[in-house]
């Protein structure tokens, strides 16, 4: 029963695994199309890229646009409650005009008003009256009269004619003030007609808002849109700002991968032109050492029954030679030209050599090993000296008839070691037996290969016959072997 699920399981990873694969290709691919074409025609792409986006995003099928019916319900409204229309206030209770001006006792409103003999005497009506109205006199108190006396002797005449004087001033003021009072009357009824004509308006707007509400909800139709255009325009440009981006940084990735390429191809070239080296090396060797071993035995099979004593001592020297040599050969040939070794072994090796040599040439031969002690640790090429030296005496001294001398010399100059192979034979490339130059040339590869321009081999005439070599390197000692 859980066989699917298990299937399931393994299924997505795999899934997941292929979409990551073709994802990493897709974007390589799409890199380096970037990087094949120019930034004008890039930026000219990207602009035709945002005008075509621009064109189309409005349309099918990347936006639609479609119809509704949307129903929408009214908003509920709290009707507030208007309060009463407001009364037109009453108007204040006009003064009543005094009516007998030739009586002693007059009354004007709340005030009456009594003239005898002895004076004029105003008493209120009421306490409450005469508070209200006598509240702004301050000769009058609370509920009292005020009496005016007059002076003894007076004529009372005089006095009711002041009276009636006062009271017909009086009554005019009364007058007026009633005409004011009825003018302020009808300026409130006024008022109050239009304020409760409002109220009435109001009311019928309140009214017709409350039956509004009671209302179906109202349907109206609607225009939506939809679509991915709406980020059509913006995609574009964070894919044209993310396609620049890897333009500008994959092109520096590229170089750098074609720089560690090209740098791998020439450390592959370098190996490979070193193991030439030492594959010419290895056969120059097979082909000078058989023979050399051959002529060697053979004249010591000479020598035993002509002069023993020689031949036992060319016998010793090839003994040495070959104890010398052996790991030399193994060395230059397994390790290539990394593998150096100090001067000391390499003398090692070309002594025991030119010994066997002089045995073979006797007085024709004459050598001279100039190397001082202090220089046996030094660092060299190995089978370098045994080279041009073995060239020297082959095609310079052998095919001299009178022979010659071969000189072998070390020393620093200007801070390098230089060693010099110096012979007075027929020269260079002058005797019949002259090669072709491949020892020589394997020789300069081999220096170029180890040390670059720091070193040289130079090729000179002697004085007054023969060849001058001289190999110059960097002077440095090996390590474990003293100075």
């Amino acid at each position: 029963m859980t066989a699917p699920a298990n299937n399931n399981n393994d299924l997505w990873p795999q899934r997941w695994k292929s979409f990551s694969s073709n994802s990493v290709r897709f974007y390589h691919f799409y890199a380096n199309w970037l990087i094949s074409i120019s930034w004008r025609r890039f930026a000219v792409l990207s602009i035709a890229l945002v005008a075509l986006v621009g064109m189309v995003h409005d349309i099918p099928p990347f936006t639609f646009r479609y119809t509704e019916q949307v129903e929408t319900p009214r908003k509920r409204v709290v009707v507030p409650k208007l309060p009463a229309a407001p009364k037109a206030p009453k108007s204040p209770q006009a003064p009543v005009a005094p009516t007998a001006p030739e009586s002693p006792t007059a009354s004007i409103g709340d005030v009456q008003i009594n003239i005898g003999k002895d004076g004029i005497k105003i008493t209120p009506r009421s306490a409450a009256a005469v508070a209200s109205a006598a509240s702004g006199a301050a000769s009058a108190a609370d509920g009292a009269e005020i009496d005016i006396r007059l002076p003894p002797g007076a004529a009372r005449e005089a006095v009711r004619e002041a009276m009636a004087q006062a009271k017909r001033e009086i009554a005019e003021a009364i007058r007026q003030e009633q005409e004011n009072l009825r003018e302020r009357r009808s300026e409130l009824e006024q008022a109050a007609r239009e304020a409760e004509q409002a109220h009435r308006e109001a009311q019928a707007a309140i009214d017709e808002l409350a039956r509004e509400q009671d209302d179906e909800p109202t349907v109206r139709t609607r225009t939506r849109r939809w679509g991915i255009g709406d980020f059509m325009l913006q995609l574009s440009w964070a894919w044209v700002l993310a396609s620049a981006i890897i333009k500008y940084t994959y092109k520096g990735r590229m170089q750098a991968e074609v720089k560690a390429a090209q740098a791998t191809e020439t450390a592959e070239a370098e190996s490979l032109k070193r193991q030439v080296v030492e594959a010419r090396m290895a056969a120059m060797q097979a082909q000078v050492e058989p023979h050399f071993l051959f002529n060697t035995l053979a004249s010591i099979d000479h020598l035993i029954e002509t002069d023993p004593a020689r031949a036992s001592t060319m016998q010793k020297n090839l003994i040495a030679l070959l104890r010398a040599s052996m790991p030399s050969m193994r060395e230059a040939t397994g390790n290539g030209t990394n593998g150096v070794r100090d001067l000391g072994r390499e003398l090692a090796v070309i002594r025991p050599y030119l010994e066997i040599l002089k045995v073979r040439m006797e007085e024709r031969l004459v050598t001279d090993i100039q190397v001082p002690d202090g220089l046996l640790s030094a660092e060299f090429p190995p089978m370098m000296i045994q080279t041009l030296v073995e060239n020297a005496i082959k095609h310079g001294l052998e095919p001299k008839a009178e022979g010659g001398s071969l000189t072998l010399k070390a020393e620093i100059f200007h801070g390098k070691l230089q060693i010099t192979v110096a012979d007075t034979g027929l020269g260079f490339g002058k005797a019949a037996t002259a090669g072709t130059g491949v020892g020589l040339a394997n020789i300069r590869e081999r220096l170029q290969l180890l040390y670059g321009p720091r070193a040289t081999l130079t090729v000179a005439e002697n004085q007054p016959s023969g060849t001058v070599v001289t190999v110059t390197v960097p002077y440095k000692t090996v390590e474990g072997t003293p100075a």
